[in-house]
């Protein structure tokens, strides 16, 4: 896989007249490679794989990165890349310091050109293979138990830290490696910050709870949002809860390949600003999703570019009432030719979980 991956992009090289690129970027690095360990970096060209490593991973080099010449060199890196480098190289602008560029450039040999390259690998990354969609399906299978989980569980009486806390613990015991981030539980008025932090008030009856959390399944990554009732709703929150799950569904289902990244936004936000809750949208409409949680491509008014089959984003679009509550719905979705498959199974039809 690895092979194949580096030559994709030795082709992009070529395209763009560089003799090599530099990786160092350690999410791009494990595309490349498969290793995952914290220090390591790739030099990919048409004339060579190198990945370095130093002494602490050497071993696992070995295990992991196949078809690479693997070498060993000094704990920072940086020199013995350089040391390996001619011609016209392409480096990760988007990752590297402006500190660790100018190092570089006085570590290079003389002759060597360096070219902003950032985003190569990260365009290659933004097309699934089946296996990192073998991954993220079993991901997002893991996050709709998790869901079933709180069901189960009840929220009625907990604070919004405790279900976060067991709910990271339960996918573990049930084999994700970690949450795909830092969960989010948000009753009532913390349901209108679609960041919420977790906090130790304790969820209450009759109102609405925001749950946006996610599972790493061999690397890769789910992202899933669910809003619960717990008991009695207002008109206000049916209403807006209704709305939100329309323009979900109506969004989702302009997803495939040739559709335009900000025409697909367009679907929900027209949607949402009709009813008159346009400025409380004020997020994109998704992103995209893998080895990381926010990759491309984006779903958003100011994106650019076209869905093509393979990509892997979020469609969750949502209302946040300040000082009352919020309401956002979301599916992980596989781009493919004539629509999307999606990952997401919970229902979204409106559930109450009660104590």
């Amino acid at each position: 896989m690895s092979a194949a991956r580096a030559d994709r992009l030795a082709e992009r090289l070529r395209e763009r007249e560089l003799d090599w690129l530099l990786v160092t970027d350690l999410v791009n690095v494990r595309y490349l490679s498969g290793f995952t360990g914290t220090n390591g970096v790739c030099v990919v060209g048409s004339e060579g794989r190198l990945f370095l490593t130093d002494f602490r991973y050497v071993e696992r080099a070995k295990a992991e990165v196949a078809d690479f010449e693997r070498l060993r060199g000094k704990q920072d890196l940086l020199g013995d890349a350089a040391e390996r480098l001619s011609g016209r190289v392409g480096f990760e602008d988007q990752h590297m310091s402006v500190r660790t560029y100018e190092r570089l450039k006085g570590l290079l040999p003389e002759g060597v050109e360096l070219n902003p390259a950032g985003g190569l690998v990260e365009e290659l990354r933004a097309v699934k293979e089946p296996e990192e969609l073998r991954a993220m399906r079993e991901a997002a299978s893991l996050a709709d138990d998790m869901y079933e989980y709180i069901r189960e569980r009840g929220l009625v009486g907990r604070s919004e830290r405790e279900v976060a806390v067991d709910v990271e613990r339960e996918m573990r015991a049930r084999g994700a490696e970690d949450p795909s981030f830092p969960s989010i539980i948000a009753a009532g008025p913390n349901g209108a910050l679609p960041h919420a932090t977790p906090g130790d008030r304790q969820i209450g009856p009759d109102t609405l709870v925001i749950m946006d959390m996610g599972c790493r399944v061999d690397g890769y990554c789910s992202d899933c949002t669910r809003t619960f009732a717990t008991g009695s709703l207002s008109d206000e929150m049916r209403e807006v809860y209704e709305l939100v799950l329309a323009a979900q569904q109506e969004s989702l289902a302009a997803v495939r390949a040739g559709a335009e990244c900000s025409s697909v936004d367009a679907v929900a936000r027209d949607r949402i600003a009709a009813a008159g809750h346009g400025d409380e949208f004020g997020h994109g409409l998704g992103h995209g999703v893998g080895l990381e949680i926010h990759e491309g491509p984006r779903l958003a008014q100011s994106a650019e570019g076209e869905l093509v089959s393979g990509n892997v984003v979020t469609v969750e679009p949502g209302v946040y009432v300040p000082g009352a509550f919020g309401v956002r719905i979301e599916d992980l979705a596989v781009v493919t030719d004539d629509g999307s498959e999606v990952l997401s199974h919970f229902p979204k039809e409106l559930v109450t979980v009660g104590a």
